[in-house]
């Protein structure tokens, strides 16, 4: 028999309902070494808390995140609230020596980022920074790792969306700097730096630009940097709310000397892949559908050609997640892992108000490496 694990979601929005969806199908696809049991989600809207436990099976509702953390019942703690709830969350339930999960960007300063770190040391944690577990990229890093494009010149990287002009999103926490603590290049550039520190090793300094098309909002819409990597390569990188035509655009090329690598989560199944040593006259961009055989997690989902979707990158990650801790180790990316993306976001703070590059911090590449069974 395995052993319980009894997990209390905080949070009942969209990142809540995918978190859901992880912890009821993760044993569905992976032998994971614990028995999930879905014991409590808390929230504020008794309401909207009620209908969501019923709809993904949680046990229980509760409306006192401080009460939940501090039961004896609960070994996981998964926060999913509005941004500037995840430090008070992460840090008391580390204390009280939960497991914790933790939605991105994980802090709204890289000073709370860090206190967080610290809370975290000895228990096992993870941020979802789920697009890791994208088997494309997942795919791209092995190809990386393998030399197939060797020495990197460029990486650039978009995340496009296009509700910023929509007043019905005027006002929701997304929108306020008290609640959220950044606009688009939390929201969105924290997934695009997280992917790059994966893919590409630390960055040094970046040269950024912070911009709000709508007087009295006190978030920025969109935000664009360049970035000087650690291993010689350029960077530059777009995040906005205002990219019209394009829903969920979160794109990367990369250039080496030996070949390229392209991908756009609008196509997640698939990744392009340029070999710089093809005859002239046979080179091209190759669109690999990257479903299996001899694919991260292609033994975990459907048969090959068979293509997944948004939700199991978080399947992934929580299986991997638990099943690190049931070996004792640490599951990327860790606290450790996303303090490197606050660090590279308040630099990008600072270069946007100083007009100048900013170091970066101490950035570096983890070294995960996706499970394959």
């Amino acid at each position: 028999m395995k052993p319980r694990l009894r997990v209390a979601l905080i949070g009942q929005g969209f990142m809540g309902r995918a978190h859901s969806n992880a912890f009821r199908q993760a044993g569905r696809f992976f032998d994971v070494p614990y028995q999930i049991d879905c014991a409590v989600v808390c929230a504020r809207d008794r309401e909207r808390l009620e209908q969501m436990a019923a709809v993904w099976g949680w046990a229980e509702t509760a409306t006192d995140w401080r009460a939940v953390v501090e039961r004896k019942d609960i070994d996981l703690v998964d926060v999913a609230a509005p941004n500037c709830l995840h430090a008070p969350i992460a840090i008391s339930a580390a204390k009280a020596g939960k497991m914790v999960l933790c939605e991105k960007p994980m802090a709204v300063s890289a000073e709370e980022g860090a206190r967080m770190v610290e809370a975290a040391r000895g228990v096992p944690n993870m941020v979802w920074y789920n697009y890791r577990r994208v088997p494309a990229i997942s795919f791209c890093r092995r190809l990386i790792e393998e030399g197939r494009i060797g020495r990197v010149f460029h990486y650039r990287a978009t995340y496009l969306q296009s509700w910023g002009p929509d007043p019905a999103r005027v006002g929701t926490w997304k929108t306020q700097r008290a609640l959220a603590g950044s606009g688009a290049l939390g929201d969105l550039g924290s997934h695009l730096i997280d992917t790059a520190l994966w893919l590409n090793g630390g960055i040094r300094e970046v040269c950024s630009q912070l911009h709000t098309f709508y007087p009295g909002r006190d978030l920025e819409d969109a935000a664009m940097f360049m970035a000087r990597f650690e291993n010689g390569s350029l960077g530059s990188f777009e995040a906005t709310r205002f990219g019209i035509g394009n829903r969920n655009r979160n794109a990367f090329e990369i250039n080496g000397e030996r070949g390229m690598l392209r991908f756009n989560l609008e196509d997640l199944n698939r990744l392009e892949f340029f070999d710089a040593g093809d005859p002239a006259g046979l080179q091209g961009p190759r669109n690999l559908l990257v479903t299996g055989p001899d694919h991260p997690y292609a033994a975990n989902f459907w048969k090959p050609g068979h293509i997944i979707g948004y939700e199991h990158t978080f399947i992934a990650a929580l299986a991997d997640f638990l099943e690190a801790a049931r070996r004792g180790r640490p599951c990327h990316p860790t606290f450790e892992d996303a303090q490197q993306t606050q660090w590279v976001m308040e630099a990008c703070e600072h270069s946007a108000r100083s007009g100048k590059w900013e170091p970066a911090g101490g950035s570096s590449g983890s070294d995960p490496k996706p499970a394959e069974s």
